[in-house]
């Protein structure tokens, strides 16, 4: 069996984007910060082109923003953008779960089981801190994207990924200040047998309220360190702008 093997250039360019955007989603590159081509080159040891190719990626997922001649800052976080972004998810997390529902067979119910199993056992392991493991954070990714999978669409899955990224920089943020972490293992079951029992609309409420409360945690605990006034893009939130 043949296999294809991509280009070095491609592969180096693929794994610096990858190592770009866990920096900037685990908030190891700080919201608002300045992306200096020379730091940056040094850190992930790449040449100024394969570095502006993933810039230019990161600016299209939301997570860069572009100054024009005045180079890259990472994506500013703000209560706006927060709003906004789960609202846009919500959106897209009821449509995708309506659709996995319709369309999932019995290995799609297998694999959500499997990965909640997986998820609630190392959670277990881990204690009351789990949700400042990077392993744990991968589980979860796993578990709601399992949820989803079976809609069909891989142009809405691919969608709601961007936004699930951009949303873990929020629950990173929050996490670093909350004094404890709700029982989201309770949640997680909640959701997986709705789905798995073919509920869609119990199981859609209840994705968006586990959505909706991780937000109202996040403004809770990490508002502070929001940009006031606008969006990670430096607009005016229209509404208080009237």
């Amino acid at each position: 069996m043949s296999t294809t093997l991509r280009p070095a250039g491609e592969t180096r360019a693929g794994d610096v984007l990858a190592r770009m955007r866990s920096d900037i989603i685990s908030c190891a590159l700080k919201p608002g910060t300045k992306l200096r081509f020379e730091t940056l080159k040094e850190l992930y040891e790449v040449s100024f082109s394969t570095l502006r190719e993933a810039l230019s990626r990161l600016v299209a997922e939301g997570l860069v923003v572009a100054e024009g001649q005045r180079g890259f800052l990472v994506a500013p976080v703000s209560l706006f953008d927060l709003n906004d972004l789960t609202d846009v998810r919500v959106l897209i997390e009821r449509q995708c779960i309506r659709l996995a529902i319709d369309r999932g067979d019995d290995r799609w119910e297998a694999d959500i089981m499997a990965n909640f199993h997986r998820m609630d056992r190392l959670q277990s392991r881990l204690g009351a801190s789990y949700y400042l493991s990077d392993d744990w954070a991968a589980l979860h990714g796993a578990f709601h994207f399992s949820l989803v999978v079976a809609c069909g669409s891989p142009n809405l899955l691919e969608i709601r990924q961007k936004l699930f990224e951009r949303a873990h920089r929020y629950r990173r943020m929050s996490s670093q200040f909350r004094p404890q972490w709700r029982a989201k293992d309770v949640e997680h079951k909640m959701i997986m047998d709705r789905v798995i029992a073919r509920d869609t609309a119990t199981a859609q409420d209840l994705v968006e309220r586990h959505i909706r409360e991780t937000t109202e945690n996040v403004i809770a605990h990490a508002s502070h360190l929001f940009a006031q006034g606008g969006d990670s893009f430096g607009r005016r939130d229209p509404v208080a702008a009237e």
